[in-house]
């Protein structure tokens, strides 16, 4: 398990902002399952998903400047994740899969040019000797924005994507799955993410400021 319990370029769990976060939200309690719960919905709520955030830098990409920035889309929140169970000696691995994903907005849909999201990403802790998905990404207010039931945590079973909304439409496929990683492999995804989406980056000037605003607009 030492590979898992690593502080790397990306999850420097031993950042003095992440060390702070990390235990400003959860308990002192010995319990991991219970710590590993309050840092999901930390994580969840606290940083606020944006898919506009994606930036070409890697230094973009480290735990500790997702939290500075306050937002970050999936990859970066479940890094985030990952560094803060770190901090409290629970095991964490990074997962990525491409996902159809049938609620989108019209600005982001233009930019991307497909609904499949490549290299979507979750986290793995290692709780109660088993490997458990946790996916942060989705903020509870940008979920009331889309419809959608938040991703609820309990420690002891996967939270992945619902495959469908509130109203019955179809919200989330996984259609491939690239496996897991004890770190960051960001040179990978960030190859996979431009050759799958070149308008993305060839505009970022375009991107919106408030995808959870902009959810909201197109979903009333």
């Amino acid at each position: 398990m030492e590979e898992y319990l690593k502080s790397t370029y990306y999850i420097d769990y031993d950042h003095p902002a992440v060390v702070e976060f990390a235990q400003k939200n959860c308990s002192t309690s010995e319990n991991n399952t219970q710590k590993a719960v309050q840092l999901y919905y930390a994580v969840r709520d606290s940083i606020r998903y944006d898919p506009y955030s994606i930036e070409p830098k890697k230094e973009s990409m480290k735990a500790s400047a997702v939290l500075l920035k306050g937002h970050g889309y999936c990859v970066a929140k479940a890094v985030l994740l990952a560094a803060c169970t770190r901090s409290q000696k629970i095991p964490s691995r990074l997962g990525f899969a491409d996902v159809k994903n049938h609620l989108n907005t019209k600005r982001l849909a233009q930019l991307m040019g497909t609904d499949i999201f490549v290299y979507h990403g979750y986290t793995e802790l290692f709780l109660n000797n088993t490997w458990v998905k946790a996916t942060p990404a989705f903020n509870l207010t940008l979920c009331q924005n889309f419809n959608v039931k938040p991703l609820e945590f309990d420690g002891t079973k996967d939270s992945i994507f619902h495959p469908f909304d509130t109203s019955g439409n179809k919200h989330m496929e996984y259609v491939k799955d690239h496996g897991t990683f004890s770190d960051l492999p960001w040179d990978m995804i960030l190859a996979g993410m431009i050759k799958s989406y070149p308008v993305y980056f060839k505009n970022l000037d375009k991107r919106s400021k408030d995808f959870c605003e902009e959810a909201l607009k197109e979903n009333q």
